[in-house]
């Protein structure tokens, strides 16, 4: 086998928890792993397989009768999507849904591909009895692991099961009566009501309706990539009453994607602080010029990812995306780092030695922690940001580079310029576009959005089976200063992640030092006597939340918006004020 590829076939066990068929296909078109699933769903086992090329096994089965790898194999440049018909062996036909996309070895080189497959023929069944009038069918989607909702002629929710809840975060009562573009935005929208449409029967595989992929933003703000099959909902005597729709959850796809290319796109970015919107909206614009940027933040903030999500977005995304620590390495060793050294430049260089920059060439380069540049370099650098060459160590031929450059500091460079530790005439070659980040402890608002989104990509990644937070452990999460911002944030929450073995973190599964501080900020600021306020105040607000849970109830949303509080606000103040809700 090779041995890049080797890399990869610990994913076929993660996708066996999931019924989901695993290929990894080498460049040369062999199979080169199978996993059990795919022996199910395929009725072939691997030593059958495996050594063959795949067009001689599963051309017609898997494939349509057509390879959807192009030619040359590297033109394949990201996941594609069939729906395939296959035939088991007693001649039933199973609808199978397929996505192949392409492996990469450590050089960004395409190295193979994998095909990921499973079996909807069950599901489908399940659609192709759905009658608009059917209450025990609605039950059963009501409790399908994918989100399903209907809308009537009108284009209207008249139906939301669990799953749509849970993938929106809006309950239900505060969807039903709405059209999808509050979901979906307005093009979708007008595709899931052209019912129409949906009836003309695709001659190919015997289905009528829309598939695609999309964008689902969730009441909380989040984009979600989703994909979107849409069909019409009859009546007995056949008349089209409206129209059904599932929604699939594609994180774990474009979670997988991010891991095999390590890169980002904008479903990274979490955040409705309006700093942080001024930031989103900024970086399409940013990422399609060649200007040189500078970010800065503290620790923690995500600036290795903005780098990443710009050079993502630019015409260079599929160039290289280079990372030099500048703070990581000893001043002796940086130069030849950055810039490479040919033989004979010092002892023990018997050969050439590319350096970063020429790693980058066509890509990006970014500088982390360029604050820490030695003066010494800095004057190096600032030749190449000005005429896009360089001299390598002991070379003197210099080396002409295509190169953009992205800085990143947690340092004021401002300041470091008026010590006269950063060049003047760098600091400006460098600040053509600048991004500040703000810290958690700036956008507190975005901090309960971070942590479901933080949760939630953290559980696919890891196949966890945690699904919410309860209400002490948010209380705890919510209250924390995080000094290390989304870093540390991630850190605490994988830690609680591997902790739990139930479906709900609670307070013990949180790391140690953080119960500890959160048990030593309460002491401090008076709450083990008297709950950090007055008695008058505490009597006054406990009533009045005590009172509106009852009118709405005892629904913590509506109660949540009714007192005009964010739910997570309410978890908080229930819990200080010891009060529960049974059920």
């Amino acid at each position: 086998m090779e041995e890049p590829l080797v890399r990869y076939e610990h994913l076929g066990a993660l996708f066996d928890h999931l019924s989901l068929g695993v290929l990894i296909i080498s460049s040369d078109r062999r199979i080169r792993f199978m996993n059990r699933s795919a022996e199910t769903l395929t009725e072939h086992s691997a030593e059958e397989v495996i050594g063959f090329y795949c067009h001689e096994v599963f051309l017609s089965a898997l494939c349509n009768g057509k390879c959807p790898v192009p030619e040359p194999f590297e033109t394949l440049s990201g996941p594609t999507r069939l729906q395939v018909q296959m035939i088991d062996a007693e001649g039933r036909p199973n609808a199978i849904t397929k996505i192949v996309t392409p492996l990469y070895g450590p050089d960004g080189k395409g190295i193979g591909c994998m095909e990921i497959f499973h079996d909807d023929s069950a599901f489908w069944d399940l659609i192709n009895r759905v009658r608009y009038e059917d209450r025990r069918l609605k039950m059963i989607l009501d409790n399908l692991d994918i989100g399903v909702l209907t809308v009537d002629r009108g284009g209207h929710i008249n139906f939301f099961n669990q799953m749509a809840e849970t993938l929106s975060e809006y309950p239900r009562e505060e969807i039903l009566g709405k059209t999808a573009a509050a979901l979906f935005g307005e093009e979708i929208s007008r595709e899931m009501a052209r019912f129409d449409h949906f009836d003309k029967i695709d001659a190919k595989d015997g289905k009528g309706g829309i598939s695609r992929e999309g964008e689902l933003k969730t009441r909380e703000g989040r984009v979600v990539p989703v994909r979107v099959n849409t069909m019409s909902l009859k009546n007995e005597e056949g008349k089209t009453v409206g129209g059904l729709t599932t929604v699939s959850d594609l994180s774990l796809v474009y979670e997988l994607n991010r891991a095999i290319r390590d890169q980002h796109t904008f479903y990274d970015m979490v955040g409705k602080d309006p700093a942080m919107q001024k930031i989103f909206n900024m970086i399409p614009v940013i990422a399609a010029s060649a200007a040189t940027v500078l970010i800065e933040g503290a620790t923690g903030t995500g600036k290795d990812l903005m780098a990443k999500l710009i050079h993502g977005a630019s015409p260079r995304k599929k160039k290289p995306f280079v990372r030099v620590n500048c703070a990581a390495l000893p001043d002796t060793l940086l130069e030849s780092e950055i810039f490479g050294y040919v033989k004979g430049a010092f002892t023990g260089a018997d050969r050439d030695k590319p350096g970063r920059f020429q790693d980058a060439d066509g890509g990006t380069l970014f500088l982390d922690e360029i604050g820490d540049l030695p003066l010494s370099l800095q004057a190096k650098l600032l030749h190449v940001l000005e005429a896009q060459e360089f001299y390598p160590l002991g070379g003197r031929k210099p080396v002409q580079v295509d190169v953009r450059i992205i800085a990143a500091t947690n340092q004021g460079l401002d300041a470091r310029v008026r010590e006269k530790r950063f060049r003047e005439d760098l600091f400006y070659r460098l600040n053509v576009i600048r991004l500040e980040i703000p810290g958690l402890k700036e956008r507190p608002a975005d901090v309960p959005l971070l942590i479901t989104h933080i949760l939630k990509r953290l559980s696919a990644a890891q196949n966890a089976g945690v699904c919410r937070i309860s209400a002490p452990a948010m209380e705890i999460l919510l209250n924390h200063d995080y000094p290390g911002n989304v870093r540390e944030m991630e850190n605490i929450l994988e830690h609680a992640l591997i902790i739990c073995q139930g479906e709900t973190i609670e307070p013990g599964h949180l790391p140690t030092s953080l119960l500890k501080a959160r048990t030593r900020q309460t002491f401090d600021s008076g709450d083990i006597e008297n709950g950090g306020h007055s008695p008058e105040r505490s009597g006054g607000e406990k009533g009045r939340i005590l009172k509106t849970l009852e009118e709405q109830e005892y629904h913590l949303g509506k109660t949540a918006r009714a007192l005009g509080m964010h739910r997570t606000t309410l978890w908080r103040k229930m819990n200080k004020y010891d009060i529960t809700v049974d059920g």
